[in-house]
């Protein structure tokens, strides 16, 4: 059941994921999934649906905060459109398989794979360097293909992709900012699509809890929304003074202690 003790937890997440999504670029998800679990937990939810829960809220939550970062990326003339829409059936169909997969698999073993790719994620941020571009872009089959396994995983963890879309851009010779503003705009199908996916894979699931559509939690999504989108321009603007790169190396340093909690846990 819904507690008001809950909504400053949840207006505090939201601040804290708009900040670091702006001032790092970090995709929400990374951090919105292991705090609801922590809150979903602490709620009294069933066990066998709080992660399931997190994930599905973190998706609802990334398409109302990607629609505001693709229209800051377009005003800039930074999104590269017809590779979005090359990728773009991919990650729909991608999205709905992941969802699938994520309601099939137990809520222990899905804690688990989310907190592998924190992990990786952790890893990539602690030493991984710039991509270097190896090949150009693929035709349509190949970025259907890279779009349903972006799409996929991202619907599984979710998230919206953009530690995967940019480095597979980047790689394919798309320079650094077209890259980070198409992954933007490819994050928002992804949440789109996932959310659809996790409020028709819980759809009518005894164990909700109350103000649920299939595993989207609406009082902790409307609460996250409001305060990230707030606080996103902030940190964008800090990230113009801020040691940036040393605030990745602490981050990824969290994100492997929250990956490996997880992974045991």
């Amino acid at each position: 059941m819904f507690e008001l003790a809950n909504i400053a937890i949840y207006l505090l997440l939201g601040s804290i994921a708009g900040l670091f999504a702006g001032l790092l670029g970090v995709g929400g998800g990374l951090i919105i999934v292991p705090a609801l679990i922590w809150v979903f937990r602490g709620s009294g939810f069933s066990p066998d649906l709080i992660v399931h829960l997190a994930v599905g809220t973190s998706l609802a939550t990334i398409v109302v905060t990607s629609i505001s970062s693709v229209r800051a990326h377009h005003k800039r003339g930074a999104v590269l459109w017809k590779q979005v829409l090359e990728l773009a059936p991919g990650i729909v169909v991608g999205a709905w398989i992941g969802a699938a997969v994520a309601d099939y698999l137990p809520t222990l073993w899905l804690q688990r794979v989310f907190a592998s790719f924190v992990i990786v994620v952790g890893l990539q941020m602690a030493f991984g360097g710039k991509t270097d571009a190896h090949r150009e872009l693929p035709g349509l089959g190949g970025m259907s293909l890279a779009g349903g396994l972006i799409g996929m995983v991202s619907a599984i963890v979710g998230i919206g992709g953009g530690s995967m879309t940019v480095p597979f851009l980047n790689w394919c010779s798309v320079n650094i900012r077209n890259a980070v503003a198409t992954s933007a705009a490819c994050g928002l199908p992804i949440a789109v699509a996932g959310t659809i996916g996790f409020v028709v894979a819980g759809w009518g699931d005894a164990g909700l809890p109350l103000w649920s559509t299939g595993f989207v939690y609406w009082p902790g999504f409307l609460c996250i929304v409001c305060a990230s989108v707030l606080l996103a321009p902030l940190g964008a603007r800090m990230a113009h003074t801020l040691p940036v790169n040393a605030l990745k190396r602490v981050f990824s340093v969290l994100l492997l202690v929250v990956g490996a909690r997880m992974l045991i846990g």
